[in-house]
């Protein structure tokens, strides 16, 4: 499979969920390894694997895989003509044990899984050198027992050090040495044995030096009358060195003769590992196995996308009455979660994993999945988004063929609308002659006339709570999905009167050009032409044709024809062109009511806010005002 259309539809995040449920990191490699498959027989063995062991789980069977390690750079370093230590092989001994442990297991689960019982069977018994290891070996050492010669020398070793010992026992309660030690006790150091001494009596005790304290007060002196000793000792030590190789390298051969068995069992306790993992997933997501075809059909009931929490069920149908499939919808309303569900349990059926969905979902087994998802803008080839889109559709036309899935968001976009529809068509039709199976996301009104007026494409739709704004992520297969780009304009504060104004361009594509001549300012210097306009008063409620919304005059009009209006508590100035009075202010305020009543509020905070700010107009107005 291409690795782009993995890392596109998160194939390796839902690996890394798998993952999760191995108990070693012999399944962990395995999973890491796995692929989709393009081979029918053998997705169906993957498949019915993974059954077998989720059928044991819901059994309440669980393969004792616990405490079992990886073994592969042990065998590795055998086939390098190394010997293991006494920890490597208990680290053998300990997988054996549990190679056997599974054996026993698996025998009478035919039953419920009859491939896993009978890859049960392909591992071998090696209790007899996992004996051999627990004999020869105790905790991270060899065992004494494990040769009569081991015995035999380290039982002179026992006998030369307590001679040792002796020995300097009597020189720590000789009294003629009293003065020189330093303190009264034997100390190993380098392997030897060793009397503190002080170091200003060094020169006094025959022996030799092997290590000053840090502070150079003492010196750890071994002393000559145990000289005899101490090379017997070291020439034991290497006798016991050399016979304790001998047996690690004996234990290491009787491994390496069985390293084919050994190669075996690792390889089935890590498939062993790998399907628990799927089962384990499967059950947590209550998943099922799909039935399997290979004619391009895929049906999903109920399918919950993998790596969104709560994801709302997807109902999904595609090669059987049509091949092609146009999805529309507002942005952020699911489509695209529909290309990656589509694909990624694609993906994950040929992996052999289980998908969350309903019995009756059924897929195909494609050669080739090709995704285009994203923005692709290269900057390091200087490629722009639809430069880089166009690239890669051209990459996947060239390699498709008939079994062939392909995902595409937002064909033909980032380019001029005409060009783009017309060029996602004819990439659509090219397809469709190939045998692919396709399905796209678009905006583009003609290609949804394409789809509705061609016989093996159809549309579906996403819904879209117009009122509340709330996508439903629910796709509708046979309808026609709208943008609502008005709705959610509307709903995100956009003016009433430019939302009608685009519905009315949208229907007819009449648009009004007197808007632009109204802004334009003519002069001429040997003639001024003035308007007449509405005398406002102070108090007045006006509404705002640009909003349709109220307001209140604050001040009249100026040699500008402007006004100056409190409008959602703030000053705001607003030609009179763009005014129509609402309500006189004689008929909203009693004779004689005092107008500034309705705005000294406001003034008072805007003038605290412009001093706050540091405003010059505003300190000198208060300057102004002290002096009068």
């Amino acid at each position: 499979m291409n690795k782009e259309t993995l890392e596109k539809l998160h194939y390796y995040e839902l690996k890394e969920i798998i993952k999760g449920y191995c108990v070693s990191g012999l399944g962990k490699r395995l999973i890491d390894e796995l692929e989709p498959s393009t081979n029918i027989k053998i997705i169906n063995k993957r498949l019915n694997e993974t059954s077998e062991g989720r059928r044991l789980l819901d059994a309440s069977y669980i393969i004792p895989l616990e405490g079992i390690s990886n073994i592969l750079l042990l065998i590795e370093s055998m086939e390098k003509g190394a010997s293991l230590d006494p920890n490597e092989l208990i680290t053998i001994s300990d997988f054996l044990r549990g190679c056997r442990k599974v054996k026993q297991f698996m025998k009478d689960k035919d039953g419920y899984a009859p491939t896993l019982s009978f890859y049960g069977e392909n591992i071998s018994d090696l209790s007899y050198l996992e004996d051999e290891i627990n004999q020869s070996i105790t905790g991270s050492m060899v065992d004494s027992n494990a040769s009569k010669e081991l015995k035999k020398i380290r039982r002179q070793i026992d006998i030369c050090e307590n001679k040792i010992k002796e020995k300097l026992d009597r020189f720590l309660k000789n009294g003629e040495n009293k003065e020189c030690i330093q303190e009264f006790f034997i100390s190993q150091r380098n392997g030897k044995y060793t009397i503190p001494i002080k170091s200003a009596y060094k020169n006094k005790i025959q022996g030799t030096v092997i290590e000053t304290s840090s502070k150079g007060t003492t010196v750890f002196i071994e002393p000559e009358i145990i000289g005899r000793y101490t090379s017997e000792l070291s020439i034991l030590k290497a006798e016991e060195d050399v016979e304790e190789y001998r047996i690690l390298s004996t234990l290491t051969d009787m491994l390496f003769e069985r390293i084919k068995d050994l190669k075996m069992n690792l390889e089935v306790i890590s498939e062993y590992d790998m399907i628990c993992a799927k089962a384990k997933y499967s059950k947590a997501i209550n998943g099922i196995k799909p039935k399997i075809n290979n004619r391009g059909y895929i049906k999903i009931i109920k399918g919950k996308y993998p790596l969104i929490n709560n994801s709302v069920p997807l109902d999904f149908e595609i090669g059987e009455n049509y091949r092609g499939l146009i999805i529309t919808g507002p942005n952020a309303g699911g489509k695209t979660i529909v290309l990656k569900t589509v694909g990624l349990f694609t993906l994950a059926v040929q992996s052999g994993f289980h998908i969350g969905a309903v019995e009756g979902t059924e897929f195909s087994v494609f050669q080739k999945i090709f995704v285009d998802i994203g923005d692709n803008q290269s900057v390091e080839n200087a490629l722009s988004t639809f430069s880089s889109h166009i690239k890669n559709l051209a990459e996947i036309i060239r390699k498709s063929t008939k079994s062939t899935l392909l995902l595409f968001d937002e064909i033909g976009s980032g380019t001029e609308p005409n060009e783009g529809s017309a060029l996602a068509i004819a990439i659509l039709e090219e397809l469709y002659h190939k045998g692919c199976i396709t399905v796209a996301t678009t905006h583009y009104g003609e290609i949804k006339n394409f789809s509705n007026e061609h016989p093996d494409f159809e549309n579906a739709a996403m819904e879209f709570e117009i009122e509340t704004l709330e996508p439903l992520y629910k796709l509708s297969l046979g309808k026609v999905g709208d943008s609502n780009a008005l709705y959610i304009s509307k709903k995100m504060g956009l003016y009433n009167s430019i939302i009608e104004r685009a519905r009315i361009y949208m229907d007819t594509k009449n648009y009004n050009y007197s808007l632009l001549e109204e802004s334009k300012v003519i002069k001429d210097k040997d003639e001024e032409i003035e308007e007449e306009f509405l005398e406002y008063s102070i108090g007045d409620r006006i509404i705002l044709l640009e909003n349709n919304e109220s307001a209140i005059v604050y001040k009249e009009r100026d040699k500008l024809n402007n006004i100056i209006v409190l409008y959602n508590k703030e000053f705001i100035q607003v030609n009179c062109k763009r005014i129509k009075l609402e309500i006189k202010a004689s008929e909203l305020y009693p004779e004689g009511y005092d107008m500034n009543q309705l705005f000294i509020d406001f003034k008072e905070r805007k003038l605290a806010n412009d001093i706050a700010r540091g405003s010059k107009k505003a300190l000198k107005k208060i300057k102004k005002n002290s002096k009068l």
